[in-house]
């Protein structure tokens, strides 16, 4: 018969197993924020330079060379940037809970050794 600390860590490993395999599936991440302004042109006599400005535009801020930078995105392509940017954020969960089984197989590893 097995233990309940032999079933616990059988859990544990078929959880972190199940996780790195959902991370294989995210292959549009995108390591950003999503940002949508409204802006003015470089014509003088635009409507925008009267309070009618052109937008809401949108952008992903990313961070390169130490450095953040905003690049427009195509309105057609704001799905697949905002599906890329939430997979970014369900990565650091799956991350932060691969992080935690690990911890705690760890602990009862030196527990193990120490008894």
């Amino acid at each position: 018969m097995r233990s309940f600390n032999d079933l616990k860590i059988r859990e544990l490993l078929d959880e972190k197993e199940e996780l790195l395999r959902r991370l294989a599936s995210f292959s549009d991440l995108i390591h950003g924020s999503f940002l949508e302004r409204y802006s003015t042109c470089s014509r003088p006599i635009c409507k925008c330079h009267r309070g009618e400005k052109h937008g809401p535009r949108a952008y992903v801020v990313i961070t390169q060379d130490k450095k953040q930078k905003q690049l427009y995105i195509l309105k057609r392509l704001t799905p697949l940037i905002r599906r890329g940017i939430k997979q970014y954020h369900e990565i650091l969960r799956i991350l932060d809970r691969i992080t935690v089984i690990n911890l705690i197989l760890m602990k009862g590893e030196e527990h193990e050794r120490t008894d």
